[in-house]
């Protein structure tokens, strides 16, 4: 029995028929076109499926597609507006803090939902934010690094440049 979902995907409605057992990663990736989040473990320890639902990162791999329902789901496609990269994504690139790029959209997602929340994290908060994707090639250093400097980027102009998703309630599958 197909169950009918009707969520914003990086802004734009959509309605979406899943099987009950039908992850959103699966829907994402599968019937929605989105690539951003990959299966990496599948059982939601590596981060590279990670979307933002209302706000708060989360592991897609471990939510039905039926749970997301009147909800806002955000991936790293939904964060550049009119295409243009955010500049936590283009410090990012400046710093070449990725090798392979497997983890990137799950460490980008994750930086942004800290520097919403926080918009001048310490060192030790940048590590923490980030700690539930696995990088398997860089050794995280110039991931850490990017961030600190679109901190102090942010510092000097204007720190509403981050993207905020709208927050509403605690999303399923959320990692610490």
């Amino acid at each position: 029995m197909k169950n009918r979902t009707y969520f914003k995907l990086n802004g734009h409605r959509v309605v979406l028929d899943s099987g009950p057992q039908e992850t959103l990663l699966e829907a994402l990736r599968n019937r929605l076109g989105v690539k951003s989040p990959k299966c990496g473990c599948d059982r939601g320890d590596c981060g590279t499926c990670t979307v933002m639902i209302d706000g708060r990162t989360c592991r897609s791999c471990l939510v039905l597609a039926v749970e997301v329902d009147g909800r806002e789901v955000t991936t790293l496609e939904g964060l550049m507006a009119d295409g243009e990269l955010t500049p936590l994504q283009k410090v990012f690139l400046d710093h070449n803090s990725f090798q392979c790029g497997f983890c990137a959209p799950g460490m980008i997602l994750s930086a942004t939902e800290l520097l919403q929340r926080n918009s001048v994290p310490s060192e030790e908060q940048i590590k923490q934010a980030i700690a539930g994707n696995l990088c398997r090639c860089t050794g995280y250093q110039p991931i850490i690094d990017a961030i600190k400097e679109c901190v102090k980027n942010s510092a000097k102009t204007d720190p509403s440049l981050i993207p905020s998703p709208k927050r509403r309630r605690e999303s399923p599958g959320r990692r610490k």
